[in-house]
Order: structure tokens, then C-alpha cells, then sequence
């Protein structure tokens, strides 16, 4: 049988912003029930930290009881290996997992090595894109004007969106309705598309100047009149639309 290896362990609170000290609840009160369910047992004990005891729950203690404050400075508290009794304190505590967590180094740097991936491939693939998409994304989440824009204004700021928002900008390039967005968008920078109040979309040709459709409150208009367009309803449109603006440039 494997030896258990006993070593130092430090906790730290789980907010962002950690106050400077943070003292933890020590013992059962019906204030703050600290109470530990006992899955062999099924029965839900009563946990107490007492310094001077061999154990964390008070059915076990016996004797004087020298009780102490558990401490979070800075959100931090170190526990030496030769104190066993409040790591598992810690470890059995309530608010285990929820106010408070171990440190674990290796999983932290793991995580981090994902996120530092992420941004690379999101770099990568910025870098990599045309012309033509780099305008595509800069009218969809920017809602750039590219006859406004410089290209190098618009490789910056795909760049700096691809760094701060690796995530969101992966997502979005692999998104088969960004080229509608952008398609659609384009409908109304040339004013093939116009809209009206209470997010209604109209017809803006020479021809033709009924409403297309209304878009809902709180709804990305370009993603709904993409929808619309490569749908049943609207393919007949979006042809049309589309040899206008063929004409048009």
C-alpha cells in the first residue's frame, strides 16, 4: 500500500477581489449550520476546528478544546503539512469549492497554457484572413462603414479584438451567417435596404419601396434579415438585391 504523502497547502478565496482579512466560520452554529454528511453513515455531523484535537468532527473530540480563528490575509491562508487536522477542516468545510478553493498550481498553469493557446490560434487565424474577410467581420461586429475605414485600421482592430476576445473571435469566423450579416449589411450601406421605425425593414429601389419584414425588439437586425433572405420566402429578394448591388459597384 502506497504511503500517503503529507504536504503544505495554501487556499485562497474564490472572488476576484479578495478582501484584506477574511476569517472563516469554525464551529456548528444555528447562525451558520457547519455540518459535513457522512456518505458511509448517512447521517450529517457536526464539524468544529479546535487545534489541539485529532479530529474535525465534535462526536470524536473530547476534552478541553483550544479553539482558534481561521485567517484569509490578502485571500490567501498557508497550511503547513504538519497540521493536517485544518486542511481537512478545509477540505470538509461548506464553504469548500464555493468561497474558498485549494491552490493548485499544475491545474492553474494548465488552465492558463489553454487560454494562452487560444489566443495564439485566434492571432493566427486573424493574420491569415483576406481582404475580404476582414471587411466581412468589421461590418458585422464592428459596424464599420468600409468606405470610411483604412485597411490598416481595420487589420488593427480585427487584431486587437482577435487578442482581447480569442473565444468570441474563433466563433465568429467559423460562422456560417457572417458572410449574410456582412451581404446584408452591404444592402444597406448602398441603400438597397432601408430602415424605419419600430424595426421595420424596407425595400429601398427605384422600383420598390415596401416593407420586407419587422425586425423584433432587442434582435440583431442584420442576423434576422440574413435569415429572412436565405429562407423561402426571401431567396427571390436577396437575388434581386444582389444584382443591384452588382450593378451598383
Amino acid at each position: 500500500m502506497k504511503k500517503e504523502k503529507f504536504v503544505d497547502k495554501t487556499y485562497k478565496l474564490t472572488r476576484d477581489a479578495a478582501p484584506l482579512s477574511y476569517m472563516l466560520p469554525t464551529r456548528h452554529t444555528n447562525r451558520f449550520p457547519l455540518l459535513h454528511f457522512d456518505e458511509d453513515t448517512g447521517v450529517n455531523r457536526e464539524l468544529r476546528y479546535a487545534r489541539n484535537q485529532k479530529s474535525i468532527f465534535v462526536d470524536e473530540q473530547s476534552g478541553h478544546v483550544i479553539m482558534e480563528p481561521i485567517i484569509f490575509e490578502d485571500g490567501f491562508i498557508n497550511v503547513p503539512k504538519n497540521n493536517q487536522v485544518l486542511q481537512q477542516f478545509l477540505e470538509s468545510h461548506p464553504l469548500y469549492g464555493k468561497r474558498f478553493t485549494r491552490v493548485d498550481t499544475e491545474k492553474d498553469a494548465s488552465k492558463q497554457v489553454e487560454v494562452l493557446n487560444i489566443e495564439v490560434d485566434a492571432l493566427i487565424e486573424a493574420r491569415t484572413l483576406s481582404l475580404d474577410q476582414i471587411e466581412t467581420i468589421s461590418r458585422v461586429v464592428f459596424n464599420h462603414d468600409i468606405n470610411k475605414t483604412s485597411t490598416a485600421e481595420l487589420k488593427r482592430d480585427i487584431l486587437v479584438y482577435a487578442r482581447n476576445y480569442p473565444e468570441d473571435f474563433l466563433s465568429i469566423v467559423n460562422d456560417p451567417m457572417l458572410k449574410h450579416q456582412s451581404q446584408v449589411q452591404k444592402f444597406f450601406e448602398e441603400g438597397l435596404l432601408a430602415k424605419k421605425k419600430g424595426g421595420a425593414i424596407h425595400f429601398n429601389t427605384k422600383e420598390n419601396k415596401k416593407r420586407m419584414l419587422v425586425v423584433p425588439q432587442g434582435e440583431d437586425t442584420n442576423l434576422i434579415v440574413a435569415a429572412y433572405l436565405q429562407s423561402d420566402d426571401g431567396i427571390e429578394a436577396l437575388k434581386i438585391l444582389e444584382k443591384l448591388l452588382q450593378k451598383d459597384e
